[in-house]
């Protein structure tokens, strides 16, 4: 039997949330408005600049743009004063712009998804995942009540069995990736040093992200990553040469929706909830899956095999070869990934899982992909 989670008192908080212009930020910025506007008094957004556009025109760009949600855009006003931009040049020194304001919640959901497998990109992905994380954490220790870290389902690796939510105790982990290793890293960190400074530290663990379940427009995503990235492959390859995908026949992935995942963490926030998964109760499976991906973007000359395909064994096509040399080396060991089951007990107690078909779903994500050509949203 899983024990409900504790709700905490409510009371009006001043929240600092990083990656609030990326995939998930905007959308857990969204939830935070749509949910809890009248227990918020500030929420700050390091934000960074770009060459082009400041910080503040970034956040107004995301705001006003055609993928803000309706509640958003109706009240902008009192959004907007409730909201202080912090140049993410400042970002460590917390006295510069709190003053003496003391921080609630302090939601670390920017990060570096990177699934490159090769050794070379092992120290930017730790820096970026890692070592970040442990600077951000060390300056806010006297000015935070509670570090909210947004980690993913995966950082356990390739694990294979029933998942519970509870991955400080999993140790000779298989990661896959430097990302996984690093973002496992973190949590462990975090953990640690919170339990040694007194702080609450809660660690929130999406599975990979897809369009919005729920949101308008339905399916929108803002940046197209993992299983966009193999459709997009096929969709632009321009080429009909044979392929073979090697694949487990019981491998499968996990995909949760980003507007469910952001109103998950929003909620869990506010609990006394250490340790989550945000995942489906399912994984899509990935023979089944790749083929509705396929008959999405119109390839069809390909096949699935269990064999390990290289330059050793030799390839079949150049496009075989291109695929297996670029994406494929980073892809391929989820594809061939051990089966695994999450329990969701705890997740559902929080917010239920939306109700849909999987592979219907992932259909019209990557149709709503393909129409829009897979081009990542700027803010």
């Amino acid at each position: 039997m899983i024990a409900e989670p504790t709700l905490k008192e409510t009371y009006l908080m001043n929240i600092i949330l990083t990656g609030a212009t990326g995939t998930l930020g905007s959308q857990i910025l969204f939830s935070l408005f749509e949910t809890e506007l009248n227990s918020i008094t500030k929420v700050y957004l390091p934000i960074r600049g770009k060459k082009s556009i400041s910080p503040e025109n970034r956040l107004k760009r995301m705001l006003h743009s055609e993928y803000a949600p309706p509640f958003i855009k109706a009240n902008s006003v009192e959004i907007t004063n409730k909201l202080q931009v912090v140049d993410a040049r400042i970002l460590f020194e917390p006295l510069s712009f709190l003053e003496e304001e003391k921080v609630d919640y302090f939601i670390h959901a920017a990060g570096f998804v990177n699934l490159s497998t090769d050794e070379a990109a092992r120290k930017a992905i730790f820096e970026e995942n890692f070592e970040f994380t442990k600077l951000i954490f060390t300056a806010y220790t006297k000015h935070i009540n509670k570090f909210v870290y947004i980690s993913t389902a995966f950082a356990i690796g390739d694990f294979g069995g029933m998942l519970d939510n509870d991955y400080s105790t999993k140790s000779l982990c298989k990661y896959r990736n430097p990302y996984e290793a690093s973002k496992h890293g973190a949590e462990k960190y975090l953990l640690q040093e919170g339990a040694k400074k007194g702080i609450a530290v809660q660690i929130l663990r999406p599975s990979v992200l897809g369009g919005n379940i729920s949101a308008i427009p339905c399916f929108f995503i803002s940046k197209y990553m993992v299983f966009y990235l193999f459709a997009k492959f096929f969709s632009n390859c321009g080429s009909k040469d044979a392929i073979r995908i090697t694949t487990n026949k019981t491998a499968g992935l996990n995909i949760i929706p980003t507007d469910y995942a952001a109103r998950v963490i929003v909620k869990a926030m506010l609990t006394n909830v250490e340790q989550l998964n945000i995942v489906h109760s399912k994984d899509t499976n990935l023979i089944s899956g790749m083929a509705k991906i396929f008959e999405v973007v119109g390839f069809t000359n390909f096949s699935f095999t269990t064999d390990k395909i290289n330059k050793i064994t030799g390839f079949a096509s150049q496009l075989e070869e291109f695929y297996y040399e670029t994406i494929g080396i980073h892809l391929s060991p989820y594809l061939t990934s051990k089966p695994q089951k999450w329990n969701t007990a705890l997740l559902e107690s929080i917010l239920p899982i939306p109700e849909y078909d999987l592979e219907e779903y992932l259909s019209q994500t990557v149709a709503f992909a393909k129409l829009k050509k897979f081009r990542n949203q700027q803010w």
